[in-house]
């Protein structure tokens, strides 16, 4: 239940709207002055606030640039006696939702509450999406590496052209389909991914064609397909590789002609897309093992896009970390923090086998456990040397002045061991070794890819 503060310096407006706000189901708190509001958003507990511009100790004005120099993400609705319009729009470029004349009737009053959450949920799900993604579709760093890439991102954004993105697990991928998305004439028009590994086969017609009512059990209404919600914006297929090779050939008739077909569907829907695909597979040994269609292969292999690993380009560490920390304590609800010059030094010390998704997640980690504004190199201790690395930053030695445990490349040896044994037990017949192991065989050809294990030739 959305909690809603009124703020105003006139009891009998502040009773009548919370009467009605109340009878719509919200929560409402109330204050009589812009100080007195200040202190209840502090709270944090606050989900939007009626404000009226005219009260005492602090005005509407001041209590909205406070809002901004903190900071605050919270929708605001103005109210404003008439005459006073021009403050109102000002209010607006300080960040107010929208305004509205006193006394506000009801309806139109119920109807901007409605529609300022509605918009700070899309909101808050666009940011989240984007953090998830990593950078939000911006690339953080100055190594040449990052340079280059930037640069071949601006040459292609601006153009229709399919772009294939290749690049190891956690690379940052996605990062770079979104910044092509949002540097394209289509950036105003929809992103929509699809995460190929993640759609059992039986789904991935439907998911991406669409299907008509009554076309399989459980059809009970027609469906649009990821093709036609990116109609005039872009198509991101990504972990494009799992694309089931029963279904490559239709993808394929998409891509030529623009054209789809819903599962049970009766006629061809023309679609305007983008396509984008990215892939940690080398497609052309897909292609040699007769695991994807040589065909859809050179359709999608317009412009090629590598992402160098983060073990490449390691001068880049500095600015993603200060993002992604500043992230996180954000996100986390925690006090800013900072990385010491050590601890930077920790950061660039590893060689990141997990990339960027890596880094990400263990900036995400010491955001919320770590004590203290200032983060120490010892709050990366959890970290596990790789070969070639020092265990601890020069001049220090691990506790015990023991070497630390490589741990996860005990594991990881121990799983490839039982994977290569199911494999030889089954003569490497993947059904079989992938139902043994308990295990979607599209997951066992990324466990193979990832352990490095490939079949012994005859």
């Amino acid at each position: 239940m959305p909690t809603i503060l009124i703020a105003d310096d006139e009891k009998n407006i502040r009773g009548t709207l919370a009467r009605a706000l109340r009878l719509e189901g919200y929560a409402t708190e109330e204050a009589e002055d812009g100080r007195k509001a200040l202190e209840r958003l502090e709270s944090g507990e606050i989900d939007l606030l009626i404000l009226d511009l005219q009260m005492p100790v602090l005005d509407g004005l001041g209590l909205l640039e406070e809002i901004s120099g903190r900071n605050w993400r919270i929708p605001v609705i103005v109210l404003t006696a008439h005459g006073s319009i021009d403050r109102a729009v000002k209010a607006v470029r300080l960040g107010a939702y929208d305004f509205i004349e006193k006394p506000p009737a009801a309806e139109r009053l119920l109807l901007a509450v409605h529609n300022a959450l509605r918009f700070e949920r899309l909101r808050e799900e666009n940011r989240r999406l984007a953090d998830d993604a990593g950078l939000a579709g911006r690339l953080h760093g100055t190594s040449a590496a990052a340079r280059e890439l930037e640069a071949t991102i601006g040459k292609v954004a601006p153009t229709d052209a399919i772009v294939l993105i290749l690049g190891e697990n956690g690379s940052g991928k996605e990062i770079v389909a979104r910044a092509v998305h949002a540097a394209s004439a289509r950036r105003q028009r929809p992103l929509v991914t699809v995460n190929c590994a993640a759609l059992p086969d039986t789904l991935f017609e439907s998911e991406l064609f669409g299907h008509a009512r009554g076309a399989f059990t459980g059809a009970v209404e027609a469906r649009r397909g990821r093709f036609q919600s990116a109609d005039g914006g872009t198509l991101f297929l990504d972990e494009i590789g799992e694309v089931p090779l029963s279904l490559q050939p239709k993808l394929l008739r998409a891509i030529e002609t623009g054209e789809v077909e819903r599962v049970g569907g009766r006629g061809q829907e023309k679609v305007d897309v983008r396509l984008l695909a990215a892939t940690n597979r080398d497609l052309e040994a897909e292609v040699r093992a007769g695991r994807f269609r040589q065909d859809l292969y050179y359709r999608l292999l317009v412009v090629p896009i590598r992402v160098p690993p983060l073990r490449d380009r390691l001068e880049d560490v500095p600015a993603l970390a200060a993002h992604f920390i500043e992230t996180a304590c954000r996100r986390n609800h925690v006090r800013a923090k900072r990385l010491s010059a050590e601890a930077i030094d920790r950061l660039q010390q590893h060689t990141w086998p997990g990339n960027v998704r890596e880094l990400r997640n263990a900036l995400e980690r010491v955001a919320i456990l770590a004590p203290g504004d200032l983060i120490g190199s010892a709050a990366f201790d959890f970290l596990v040397p790789r070969e070639g690395e020092p265990s601890a930053p020069p001049g220090e030695k691990p506790a015990g002045g023991a070497a630390a445990p490589d741990l996860a490349g005990e594991m990881e040896r121990h799983e490839r061991e039982i994977i290569v044994k199911t494999l030889e037990r089954h003569h490497w017949r993947m059904t079989k070794a992938a139902k043994e192991l308990g295990l979607e065989r599209s997951h066992l050809y990324k466990k193979l890819k990832a352990l490095r294990i490939e079949k012994p030739e005859d």
